[in-house]
């Protein structure tokens, strides 16, 4: 593809991980986009019905990861992208498989700034119950806004639903990103130091099954918050950022 070809081919990525409940739906809803996506779902090795389930419904793609990692969540990612060129796609979003109230909107809204805007880069933000994302708001945000400041105004920073031309993809590839779940704000971190152009697009009320797991308890995500502090620390270390603890007040 030239320079001046104009992007024509989605492909839309889900990395599931037991999500049985919600994969049907999820792919069903997808279809309807009006940008008639391929559809890749890369599974992080589910003890229920996910794949089977996603071949049925349609999925152009649906295969297990291949390493048993976990967390996995980049391993996936990485594979979702390569499956996505294997297609010939020009552009690539990555979706969250347990939402429960996921659109064909949301595809369409995430696609229409990278393939009609101008942007490179496009990242869905929403409305969220109270509770839910604990390590953006404890991690995630405090920890950008202090090594990161020009990406504070990020409203969610490891936001799970992301779009991106494939040759943007193809070069945060070629970085190394990491295995796990520092993968999200790795992507953001990469590609807003590359200078990609980058715009935020609010997709309103997400509703997903994971939450369920955490709602009562925030200590299971302690791996991720791990992963996450961690990730931004060598990030800021790499950029030569990290001194600027030093303007925290303790």
């Amino acid at each position: 593809m030239s320079q001046g070809d104009p992007l024509r081919n989605v492909a839309v990525i889900f990395c599931t991980k037991n999500t049985e409940d919600t994969i049907e739906n999820a792919i069903a809803n997808v279809k309807h986009s009006s940008y008639n996506p391929s559809i890749i779902v890369i599974d992080g090795f589910s003890t229920d019905s996910t794949i089977e389930i996603a071949k049925k419904a349609g999925a152009s793609v649906a295969m297990e990861q291949p390493e048993r990692k976990f967390p996995g969540k980049g391993i996936a990612m990485r594979t979702g992208l390569e499956q996505s060129i294997k297609l010939g796609a020009d552009v690539s979003v990555f979706l969250d498989a347990d939402i429960k109230n996921l659109t064909s909107e949301w595809v369409d809204t995430l696609v229409q700034p990278v393939i009609e805007g101008g942007y490179d880069m496009s990242r869905g933000y929403y409305e969220r119950h109270p509770r839910d994302a604990a390590v953006t708001k404890l991690v995630a945000r405090p920890m950008i806004s202090i090594f990161f400041p020009s990406l504070s105004s990020i409203e969610q920073p490891l936001s799970g639903e992301v779009c991106a031309k494939n040759q943007v993809w193809k070069h945060l590839l070629d970085k190394g990103p990491p295995d796990g779940w520092g993968i999200d704000i790795w992507f953001l971190i990469e590609a807003a130091l590359a200078g990609y152009k980058m715009r935020e697009v609010f997709l309103g009320k997400k509703e997903h099954t994971s939450f369920e797991a955490y709602r009562e308890d925030i200590g299971k995500l302690s791996k991720m918050s791990e992963q996450v502090l961690f990730t931004i620390l060598q990030e800021a270390v790499k950029y030569n950022q990290f001194d600027t603890y030093r303007t925290v007040s303790t």
